[in-house]
């Protein structure tokens, strides 16, 4: 059974940093690409960042372009999204999704979720 069990959010000021961590398991993790997504209240989901199996390829939603960092240890099953320079924008429940490289698709496996809240 796939499970993905994200942490890391948590209520941050703006131009601040956090890490967020998605632990997965149930699949061969390095054969799949994962990515990120984010939903704001009131909003619909929104795809944020993927990464491919082995780590070489990266891509990022216009919003966080040069903000965000993705990136995975195969080793630990373990994909990261380093997020820098924070706004009240970037307020959401952030996902990791198993697939979606370079886009969303409803059908994708995604967690629970982190909540990151940026405020003053």
């Amino acid at each position: 059974e796939v499970q993905l069990v994200e942490s890391g959010g948590g209520p941050v000021q703006p131009g601040g940093s956090l890490r967020l961590s998605c632990a997965a398991s149930g699949f061969p993790f390095s054969s799949y690409a994962m990515s990120w997504v984010r939903q704001a209240p009131g909003k619909q989901l929104e795809w944020v960042s993927g990464i491919n199996g082995d780590g070489g390829l990266t891509y990022y939603a216009d919003s966080v372009k040069d903000r965000f960092t993705i990136s995975r240890v195969n080793a630990e099953n373990t994909v990261y999204l380093q997020l820098n320079s924070l706004t009240t924008e970037d307020t959401a429940m952030y996902y990791c999704t198993q697939g979606g490289l370079k886009k969303y698709y409803p059908n994708l496996k995604r967690g629970l979720g982190t909540q990151v809240t940026v405020s003053s």
